[in-house]
């Protein structure tokens, strides 16, 4: 599959979304140019990202939220999708009809078809207000818990499964798509580049993000493509780094700055066979009886009972 990870640099209160979307049409057709089947583009793609500002959730709601997908914005995107033939991912704030706000992703065809819809789990962050703080982490007040799971959809000759962000960060996220014979995972994020909540050394959140994605596609035999929204919006950091990753656990292509940035790989999905039907072929080595408390927990607590040592 022609892969390819369209960066995103900063995106201002003031940019429209309609200037957006001539930056994202643009690497659509550098995409295309390079050979690229499928694009990926980062989360909340549309706008900045207002969790960092305090508001109530109405007034974020109709600053920032998009009422249906596509709309007269974003259709351009389709439209040029269609005409190239070439598909997409794409993440924005979603208000379903019934008022629900969510953190969405969407996965479109090469003939501009919506055929899957993620919305995020792992929301990080707060929902009070933190005056102390440099800025604000609130995606726990704008947004509801996704409510779709970890799904998986055969399109486009692959079997593809999406995530958002910090969910990229939780194995659980890569080895629920695994088994249901994920291929590929696709995930766009908007990472802050400074910690509010402890005192994290700025290279460590790179560190940590690249680490997620090389071991989570190598324990798991898929290809990993995440795209980043970054660079300094209205002075406020987010790291860049969006990579695509092999099922070897190895960074095939990289970003090199923090501004609008295509990358693209020719991905063998045959590679991540290798794996799956041998160190990982879960059929025969997983123990799945031994991890009950991966799901019967949430916070960590006391140790199990053990068995006599006797035994």
């Amino acid at each position: 599959m022609g892969l390819a990870v369209a960066q995103l640099g900063p995106v201002h209160l003031s940019d429209s979304r309609q200037a957006v979307v001539q930056r994202l049409l643009e690497m659509m057709r550098e995409a295309k140019g390079r050979g690229a089947e499928l694009v990926v583009f980062p989360e909340l793609a549309l706008t900045t990202f207002f969790p960092r500002y305090w508001m109530d959730e109405q007034e974020a709601q109709q600053k920032f939220f998009e009422t249906a997908m596509p709309n007269p914005a974003v259709q351009p995107l389709f439209d040029e999708a269609r005409k190239l033939e070439i598909g997409f991912y794409l993440g924005y704030a979603e208000l379903t009809k019934a008022g629900k706000p969510f953190n969405t992703a969407i996965l479109v065809d090469r003939g501009a078809n919506i055929v899957g819809k993620y919305r995020k789990i792992h929301l990080p962050g707060h929902s009070d207000h933190k005056p102390q703080a440099p800025f604000q982490h609130l995606e726990k007040k704008f947004f509801n818990v996704g409510d779709r799971g970890f799904g998986v959809w055969d399109t486009m000759g692959a079997r593809i499964g999406m995530c958002i962000c910090n969910d990229r960060r939780w194995a659980e996220t890569y080895r629920t798509m695994a088994l249901q014979g994920a291929e590929l995972v696709v995930l766009g994020y908007n990472t802050p580049s400074q910690n509010i909540h402890w005192n994290e050394p700025v290279h460590l959140r790179t560190t940590t993000h690249l680490l997620a994605l090389q071991g989570n596609a190598y324990m798991n035999g898929v290809w990993v493509a995440a795209a980043a929204k970054c660079g300094s919006e209205d002075g406020f950091h987010m790291i860049g780094s969006s990579a695509i990753v092999a099922p070897t656990g190895e960074i095939v292509a990289r970003t090199l700055g923090e501004e609008d940035e295509v990358i693209a790989v020719q991905a063998d999905l045959r590679l991540g066979e290798l794996f799956r039907q041998n160190v990982f072929n879960f059929a025969k080595h997983r123990r799945p009886e031994h991890y009950g408390l991966i799901t019967g927990r949430v916070g960590a607590g006391e140790p199990l009972p053990q068995p006599p040592l006797e035994d």
